[in-house]
């Protein structure tokens, strides 16, 4: 079926794009210079041969070749027999370049008009350079098959685990942001790397299927913290890990009035109790303190999931590291 389904020069030129990366039904549209409607069937012949996936994200929908399985397989295979030479294909890749190029504009022109506020907060914490480095430390250098990152932001997060994921799929509510993260992986190469639109409360995604959670500066935008990090929880696999980076309690109000910050920073009693009800124990928190007196200590717990009684996993003695 998947091969009868690829056997047309449109859908050809389809795989030969989506390999590159996802891209939604307009900008298909632009680059093959067809209608809508017309590659709109393309697609759905596409998708139920399974060689083609489709997610839908607000009033969009976008497409990359199948994630996993023999739809994969079979896709890759046919894009690399396709002749680097042909000048259609040519064209098409020349009209994805300038896709790409605008997309990198208009998510540079958004973060530019709120990167004041990212700044500000900014200030008042250690660098991110220094977050960064504990986070690479914490995990180590050991792979991980899949990584989830919640509330995703600008990728940032996702390109730190280049290094150590095979496959990596940021979740975030905002369409803005997850431009700017569409744009940072395709400058960073990370093609394999996904972002999707959704809530961090409900996942779309089966029980059991990450290595890796990580939700860095996210808690405290929420109302339900403790729903997000049993939602985590939830599609962990046994044994699998969940990394938060948040700040520990602080009583500067402006950051809920002008910045819409929820809660003021979590103690580590109240973040472990969290963990322990959704079946997860802390392994390390490490505290790293701002410059300033003034300022914010930001916090990074690292969490398992585990396979033992909940009252177990609550008394145990929470290990505690200060780093100057």
């Amino acid at each position: 079926m998947g091969l009868r389904a690829s056997a047309e020069p449109t859908r050809l030129r389809i795989l030969a794009l989506l390999v590159q990366g996802e891209l939604c039904v307009s900008e298909l549209t632009r680059i093959l210079g067809q209608s809508q409607p017309r590659v709109s069937r393309h697609l759905k012949l596409l998708c139920d041969a399974g060689l083609v996936t489709r997610f839908p994200e607000g009033a969009s929908v976008f497409y990359r070749l199948a994630d996993h399985g023999a739809g994969n397989l079979l896709a890759c295979a046919i894009t690399q027999l396709l002749p680097c030479s042909d000048e259609t294909l040519k064209g098409d890749n020349s009209r994805l370049s300038l896709i790409r190029q605008e997309r990198s504009r208009l998510a540079a022109e958004y973060f530019s008009r709120n990167a004041g506020e990212w700044d500000k907060i900014r200030s008042l914490h250690v660098s991110e350079e220094a977050v960064e480095t504990a986070i690479r430390e914490i995990l180590g250098s050991g792979p991980v098959s899949h990584a989830l990152d919640l509330g995703t932001g600008t990728g940032r997060i996702l390109q730190l685990l280049a290094g150590i994921a095979g496959k990596a799929t940021g979740i975030d509510c905002n369409r803005e942001m997850l431009a700017i993260a569409r744009a940072n992986l395709e400058k960073a190469g990370l093609n394999g790397f996904l972002v999707r639109q959704a809530e961090v409360q409900n996942l779309p995604l089966a029980s059991g299927c990450v290595d890796l959670v990580t939700v860095h500066q996210v808690l405290h935008y929420l109302d339900h913290p403790a729903a997000a990090l049993r939602e985590a929880a939830r599609v962990l696999k046994t044994n699998g890990r969940l990394l938060i980076v948040d700040f520990a309690p602080h009583d500067i109000e402006e950051l809920r009035h002008a910045h819409a910050h929820r809660r003021l920073g979590f103690s580590s009693q109240e973040v472990a109790s969290w963990c322990a009800s959704a079946g997860l124990e802390v392994v390390q928190l490490r505290h790293l303190p701002p410059a300033s007196r003034q300022g914010l200590t930001v916090s990074i717990w690292l969490a398992r999931r585990v396979e033992k009684p909940l009252e177990a996993m609550a008394s145990q003695p929470l290990q505690q590291e200060f780093v100057a």
